[in-house]
């Protein structure tokens, strides 16, 4: 069985609900089998200055090349006109299909046009593109869990909960602050209603206190998801705070948990850094999860995600419909776009030896 067939299979087995059949998907780059064959796949990827997404980005490519499609990878540097450049390039290159992790969602409306007027099909990777009826499927993890993952994780830290997820009648009150990811990015938003979803019974109940009474979305976001951006922020927090001690800190990802990191660490906080959380499993992570520095990061395995997006391009150019497992919950504003969900998973000091090394996501040289 080759390295797609069982990723592919691996994601279906995970998916949150049963696969259900494609549907509003309307445009195909081919007609059947021999058509796609060596057909261009534009892949758009937002930057490369976090490693996930080159990871996404080498995934995808080996798994189309390894279809016999030819592949025009390009990184877009965080750069909203930089990414609608390449791809108008793309499309004029003759691109059959488009897969796009988007930097800001709702930029790409005029580009998505163009893809549109010579039949392009458009995959959204792993961020929603927002305000277009021309993206034709999305593929991503349950963004919601995520948050609720995140969220479950730091009560995990704190003792609130257990490991089996049950209360355990802790009645705290623990200090914490919330940071939220870039307001530019749907998903970001879907991160953080799935963590309030579980931290504020706690909130309301007096267990949780939020020192700095930053409690909003728009208080917590983080620009362009830049850690020195976080950095700057948890500087201005503890200013804020004075001396009231913080005993955790709801991080939406890797990234930022490092900016939080180095002011709490240069902020008093040396050797005793509180629950932080994470996502993404990145390697800067999962040492700071093995010095002691980070309680947990969320674990979303790009090599299934890229597996998936490549079999939603394959079946299209084939003039097939993609499996779906959502067709309600990704109103980009103009259309629900059909959507594959993957699952993600918690890793901790416990558990990111069996998930990471052995899963085969990392060497342990890696993390050295």
């Amino acid at each position: 069985m080759n390295k797609r067939k069982y990723l592919v299979g691996i994601a279906a087995a995970s998916a949150l609900a049963l696969g259900l059949s494609g549907c509003a998907g309307d445009r195909s780059g081919g007609d059947g089998g021999d058509d796609a064959s060596g057909a261009l796949v534009g892949v758009s990827m937002p930057s490369q200055q976090l490693e996930r997404w080159i990871a996404d980005g080498n995934n995808v490519q080996a798994e189309l090349e390894e279809l016999g499609y030819q592949v025009d990878l390009q990184y877009a540097a965080d750069d909203t006109a930089t990414q609608i450049s390449q791809l108008e390039n793309m499309i004029t290159s003759g691109a059959k299909a488009l897969i796009i992790a988007s930097i800001d969602g709702t930029t790409l409306t005029s580009v998505l046009e163009q893809a549109a007027a010579q039949d392009i099909p458009v995959i959204a990777y792993d961020r929603l593109i927002l305000g277009s009826e021309n993206v034709d499927y999305y593929t991503t993890f349950d963004n919601f869990q995520v948050g609720v993952q995140q969220a479950t994780s730091l009560l995990t830290g704190l003792g609130v909960l257990d490991e089996s997820g049950e209360d355990t009648g802790e009645a705290g009150p623990f200090n914490i602050e919330l940071f939220a990811g870039s307001p530019d990015d749907n998903n970001a938003t879907f991160f953080w209603d799935g963590a309030r979803s579980v931290l504020d019974p706690y909130i309301e109940s007096g267990v949780l206190t939020v020192p700095s009474g930053q409690l909003d979305f728009e208080q917590a976001a983080t620009p362009g998801w830049l850690a020195e951006n976080a950095q700057d922020r948890m500087e201005n927090l503890l200013t804020i705070i004075g001396d009231t001690k913080l005993d955790a800190v709801l991080s939406p990802n890797d990234g930022l948990a490092s900016g939080i990191i180095a002011a709490l660490s240069s902020g008093g906080y040396a050797g005793d850094i509180p629950v932080i959380t994470g996502q993404d499993a990145d390697v800067g992570g999962v040492k700071a999860i093995i010095a002691g520095e980070q309680y947990s990061t969320i674990f979303k395995d790009t090599r299934l995600l890229g597996a998936q997006a490549v079999e939603m391009v394959d079946a299209l150019l084939n003039g097939e419909e993609p499996e779906v497992n959502d067709t309600e919950t990704y109103d980009n504003g103009t259309k629900v776009v059909p959507s594959f969900l993957l699952e993600s998973q918690v890793v901790t000091i416990d558990n990111y030896e069996e998930v990471l090394i052995d899963g085969g996501y990392y060497e342990p040289s890696d993390l050295e």
